[in-house]
């Protein structure tokens, strides 16, 4: 860990069987801890696990309503589905988050669903991660597309979106959105823009990252292994020397999903992600959690994996 490549932490907390004051008490506790440096919501209609009918909140809108309940944390959902809204309505609702927060925003996205079904379960990962079950696009007029459309989908949106960051009016004829006299104002806090975050781990996604992203994410224990994450890294690299970029440049995020019960076993996992070259992480803590889970993560997995990681590269 060295102040060129500083890794960062950051907590995940999924709206789901909750209510609005817990999720507002568990994002200002974050702020008041230092270690902790980014802070997260999802992208879901309906809960992923548990009782169908319970509660869940709308991720941008949350992000909205949380944004000026906290004075420091960068923020985002990890990731936008892009199917959900349309690239331009995107774009002026992040721009708008961004002022809100004076600045903070990260704009995590990614393709959404498709309608083939989940790849095969691929070495060293234990379930296919994310996802929208069909029940979730039924519910809400939803329409799933294959796989390379949806690519080519979040390529434009993440191309129109940067230009209503930066641009004062224009227009964009795309394969799969068509836009004329589009104007962005304010333009966001962040010049020239929040910095954008795709999540996935196909390959031809990992193009559009090298192509597109300033930071990658993808999901990490327990759904997929160390081993696993790293070879997926190791394809952008290839991904970016292709193109020209410096792998360097993207800087690589994971999300793991951690329990309370056994702290050494996160921390070792956690070194052993950073070992792989991940400087961004960020946590997701199952029930039953502790009371204040952002000061649990400091004092129990972020301060005692950066000592480690400094007493082994001293």
């Amino acid at each position: 860990m060295t102040e060129t490549h500083p890794v960062t932490f950051g907590i995940k907390t999924t709206p789901m069987h909750t209510t609005y004051e817990q999720i507002r008490r568990t994002w200002r506790q974050a702020d008041d801890v230092p270690e902790l440096e980014h802070a997260w919501l999802w992208d879901h209609m309906l809960p992923l696990a548990g009782a169908p009918d319970g509660n869940l909140f709308e991720g941008w809108t949350l992000l909205a309503a949380l944004a000026p309940q906290t004075d420091r944390l960068r923020l985002g959902l990890l990731v936008t589905n892009n199917l959900i809204r349309q690239p331009a309505v995107l774009g002026k609702m992040a721009t708008t988050v961004d002022v809100i927060s004076g600045g903070r925003l990260v704009l995590g996205i990614g393709v959404g669903g498709t309608v083939r079904a989940a790849p095969p379960v691929q070495t060293g990962q234990t379930q296919s991660p994310g996802g929208n079950g069909p029940a979730e696009y039924a519910a809400y007029g939803l329409s799933a597309v294959p796989p390379g459309e949806g690519i080519g989908r979040l390529k434009e949106t993440i191309t129109i979106i940067r230009r209503m960051f930066t641009e004062d009016i224009f227009d964009f004829d795309g394969r799969f959105y068509t836009l004329s006299g589009t104007i962005n104002e304010p333009k966001p806090a962040q010049r020239p823009g929040p910095p954008v975050l795709v999540g996935g781990s196909g390959t031809r996604l990992l193009r559009l990252v090298a192509e597109q992203a300033d930071i990658w994410n993808i999901p990490g224990p327990p759904h997929a292994s160390v081993e696993f994450v790293a070879e997926r890294s190791r394809v952008l690299d290839q991904h970016c020397a292709d193109i020209g970029r410096d792998p360097a440049s993207v800087t690589r995020s994971v999300q793991i999903v951690i329990g309370a019960d056994d702290p050494a076993a996160v921390r070792a996992t956690v070194t052993e992600l950073i070992g792989a070259g991940f400087r961004h992480i960020v946590f997701g803590v199952r029930p039953p959690a502790p009371g204040n889970v952002p000061r649990w993560l400091a004092d129990e997995i972020i301060t005692p994996v950066r000592q480690q990681v400094r007493a082994a590269t001293a």
